[in-house]
């Protein structure tokens, strides 16, 4: 808008004490299967590592890799060090960060279900192609699909799941992406340690099996009703209040429906959201959309799960003793999993990042130690040690479950405002996906050279985003999703940014305005 005018100002006051409506087999049949668009991150995860560590997959496509392995006299921890190795994990997150920003638009435009859709389709073909590859060229093609189907499924899930789900339960049915995401990865790995029997082409059958959540996920896209928030926002109101009236199962939805009408206003004032996320009033959702998923990265889970057997082998356990590890510390996140779905709505999102963290830091400081006194090159772990090690990252792996795992999904898809959501959504699966690209493309290295040093770096990290939550994330709990943005108008530190009067700053939304507001 040009400078002076003034536009829809969003949602002016709260009415979060109006909302009526209860949990309905409608909304939850729709979270979960909306929900099993994690499935296919999760299974991803847990499945890449231990297809890396079969040694027909090595030798049809990483000969070296396999080479390097048999050496007796190999450092412990730089056996698996190759790049090429490590870009077959990480192509995909790339390709899902370049795709998570085209699914934007489109999650806006045609809505969520849409994106859902796309998401399952490009998995699909992703898995049909790796279980079918001859070639390195072909395994990273169909690598590269898969990323597009994960960034066009992490985009529109986590919105769907957040729009869909009442105010006092949002936390818990939002957590059913995280609940997809740890059963796929303990998936994964029960599969990883049944295929690895089945020579030569084991690793065929746990590349192909993820066509089976594809499958899932495509087929519940169609069968899905879309959000009342995008129907809304898109113009259809009564099909919007419709929706809105069965899901909450009542008729009497008028606050919460006035909400989002006035979000959809000022949504459809706003050409450039992406521009317009960057104004103050967006200040502090921006900065969670780059840091909680920077930080659910940097505690060093996805390096566990992506490379849990190499990991347990580099560390001296056998080749099945390792995949049975790793599939004991899949087991272990999913089911904490469910301590974060029974806990979030009434202890809170802040509690248990904070306590999730504090007991992060201990384990991976116990794991240090352990490596550093014990364990060396051309060394074995003795079995107590090793069963000490399973236990102690167990124990990292349940409290990062119900704490960073889900929440670092959850939190920043219910404090963006309507116009912004699809926009904030496509940064936080990009950082994500950027973050978890490097660090499957340099663990390795690292490993290499930090040796035990690697869980000192990551716990450093996770005393960093502790300190970051206690300070500067407020508690979301039991706040409806439009009414975010007087949250951080109480905030001691972001009411200090965020400006009081929702019409201060909506004259800079396309780049023009002129005030004390603007950037």
């Amino acid at each position: 808008m040009a400078g002076g005018s003034i536009g829809p100002a969003g949602v002016a006051k709260e009415r979060a004490e109006q909302y009526q409506g209860r949990v309905t087999c409608s909304v939850i049949i729709a979270c979960v299967i909306a929900a099993v668009g994690g499935a296919l991150f999760g299974y991803d995860i847990g499945i890449s590592g231990g297809v890396t560590s079969m040694d027909e997959f090595l030798k049809k496509f990483f000969h070296g890799v396999y080479e390097k392995k048999q050496l007796a006299h190999e450092n412990n921890y730089c056996k698996y060090n190759d790049q090429g190795l490590s870009a077959f994990t990480s192509s995909l997150y790339l390709a899902g960060l370049v795709s998570s920003l085209v699914a934007s638009p489109i999650t806006r435009i045609y809505g969520r279900r849409t994106s859902i859709i796309c998401g399952g389709s490009s998995f699909l073909i992703g898995a049909i192609l790796n279980a079918t590859s001859i070639n390195l060229a072909m395994l990273l093609t169909g690598r590269i699909m898969l990323g597009v189907g994960i960034g066009f499924g992490n985009q529109a899930v986590p919105l769907y799941l957040s729009e869909m789900a009442p105010t006092h339960l949002r936390g818990a049915l939002n957590m059913m992406f995280q609940l997809a995401t740890t059963s796929g990865v303990f998936t994964a790995n029960m599969v990883n340690y049944g295929t690895q029997k089945l020579k030569p082409w084991g690793w065929r059958l746990s590349l192909g099996l993820a066509a089976f959540p594809a499958i899932l996920m495509t087929v519940g896209g169609i069968c899905l009703s879309e959000t009342p928030n995008s129907l809304i926002e898109r113009g259809m109101r009564d099909k919007g209040r419709k929706v809105l009236e069965k899901i909450r199962g009542t008729k009497n939805v008028d606050a919460e429906f006035d909400d989002m009408v006035d979000a959809s206003e000022l949504a459809n004032s706003i050409k450039h959201p992406f521009r317009n996320i960057l104004i103050k009033r967006n200040r502090p959702q921006l900065v969670m959309a780059i840091l909680l998923p920077a930080f659910q990265i940097l505690t060093g889970i996805n390096s566990i799960l992506f490379y849990a057997p190499v990991l347990f082998q580099s560390m001296g356990f056998g080749r099945n003793a390792s995949l049975y590890s790793s599939a004991v510390t899949g087991a272990a996140l999913c089911a904490s999993t469910f301590i974060a779905i029974a806990t979030v709505d009434r202890l809170g999102r802040r509690f248990l990042l904070i306590s999730g963290g504090i007991q992060m830091i201990t384990c991976q400081v116990i794991v240090s130690i352990i490596l550093g006194v014990k364990f060396g090159d051309n060394q074995k772990l003795s079995k107590v040690f090793s069963v000490l090690v399973v236990i102690v990252i167990c124990l990292f792996v349940v409290a990062f479950g119900w704490s960073w795992g889900g929440l670092g999904w959850t939190i920043p898809s219910e404090i963006f405002p309507l116009e912004t959501r699809s926009a904030g959504q496509s940064i936080t699966v990009a950082v994500n996906l950027l973050l978890t690209f490097v660090i499957a493309q340099v663990f390795l290295s690292l490993l290499c050279a930090f040796k035990f040093g690697i869980f000192l770096f990551f716990a450093g990290w996770i005393l960093v985003m502790t300190v970051f939550v206690y300070f500067f994330l407020p508690e979301t709990k039991g706040v409806p999703i439009e009414e975010m943005i007087f949250l951080w108008r109480k905030h001691w530190f972001w009411k200090k940014i965020v400006p009081g009067n929702p019409n201060d700053d909506t004259q800079y939304e396309e780049g023009k305005g002129v005030g004390p507001n603007s950037i």
